[in-house]
């Protein structure tokens, strides 16, 4: 099924969509749908059209936007399945619209700000340049490497927080679905913003105790997330930095934090993660897998580009490569357990 076809597909054309040059078509224009997308999200049209339809000069009044153009965007929103419109001037949302309502548990509102904000988007316009060098990007264009980018924009840095608790909303409970914390008590989610992971897991383990280590301007929103799920008397967050160290534990979670690193930095993190470690105790790293594409729909390759342009030395991994750096780090990979998300537990334990 595609969104809309190559404009020199002959009208009447066996040939849907125009073949192999309307997907084509579709590979080069595909900024233009991400950035409606990313307005949509910044216009709030999802929560404006929840009572119902409404008409391009309402919904202009509430965001004080030009009528005309807010015509043209919402028309363009039907074309790509976001709204409806009958009448050429009620527009209505559509399920798929409403992934970006603000009252919805699982809203993929945050994560569409963040896909399309210019932080993230411009280090993706040097793609050529980080694929010369090897190099990531964000530097360049940023002055500086994401995180510290992240310090001295708040505002930014807030939305990337929010960007990361959304997704992982999107696969917590799929994956606590297959994370086995028998005979833990204490659990630490290691780089885990606001820490929404292991609250999920505490809010099914009520005998848990669990823990965020973040960085300190991370702890209002740890706080505020906690107080949400039902679980502040369980949980605790704590500033600081993973390179330095991190608390004691039974059970690390590391979701979406190796991929940002490279090789000698991820050694560096879990060897104080197996430094700390309880007796017996695991590490759980919940990422892609690359060699996974056909399960993923090629995800674990995208996303590795996404690292390699973003993030000094970030890159998705496959199993050899996670064997690799945590025997450098002292410990040994036991399972690769897929969930019914497109992320994997992969566990490791002392060596």
């Amino acid at each position: 099924m595609t969104l809309y076809e190559h404009p020199l597909t002959p009208a009447g054309s066996a040939e849907p969509a125009g073949g192999e040059a309307g997907r084509m078509f579709q590979m080069i224009t595909g900024y233009w749908v991400t950035q409606v997308v990313r307005t949509a999200a910044e216009l709030n049209i999802a929560d404006h059209l929840r009572a119902g339809p409404a008409t391009a000069a309402e919904m202009a009044r509430e965001e004080s936007l030009d009528p005309s153009a807010t015509h043209r965007f919402l028309r363009a929103c039907v074309a790509l399945d976001l709204a409806t419109c009958e009448d050429g001037e009620h527009f209505a949302a559509t399920p798929l619209l409403e992934t970006l309502r603000t009252d919805r548990a699982g809203s993929l509102r945050d994560l569409a700000l963040w896909g399309g904000m210019s932080c993230h988007w411009k280090p993706w316009d040097q793609l050529v340049d980080a694929v010369r060098t090897g190099e990531a990007q964000a530097p360049a264009v940023l002055g500086q490497d994401l995180f510290t980018y992240f310090s001295g924009h708040p505002d930014e840095g807030e939305q990337f927080t929010a960007a990361m608790t959304a997704m992982t909303d999107g696969v917590a409970e799929h994956l606590a679905d297959v994370i086995d914390v028998t005979g833990a008590e204490k659990v630490v989610d290691i780089g885990g913003a606001a820490g929404a992971f292991v609250q999920t897991l505490l809010v099914r383990h009520p005998s848990l105790r669990g823990a965020c280590l973040d960085l300190p301007h991370v702890a209002d929103a740890a706080e505020k997330s906690a107080a949400r799920a039902g679980v502040s008397d369980r949980f605790d967050f704590i500033g600081g930095d993973f390179f330095d160290s991190v608390p004691a534990a039974d059970v690390y979670l590391l979701k979406y934090v190796l991929h940002d690193w490279d090789d000698e930095s991820a050694v560096r993190l879990l060897r104080n993660c197996r430094d700390a470690l309880n007796p017996g105790g695991r590490i759980l790293v919940t990422e892609l897998v690359i060699g996974s594409e056909e399960a993923a729909g090629g995800l674990p390759t995208l996303m590795d580009l996404n690292m390699l342009t973003l993030s000094n030395g970030g890159r998705e991994r496959s199993r050899s490569e996670f064997e690799e750096v945590f025997k450098a780090a002292g410990l040994q990979l036991r399972t690769v357990t897929p969930s019914a998300s497109l992320i994997s537990v992969v566990e490791a334990v002392a060596a």
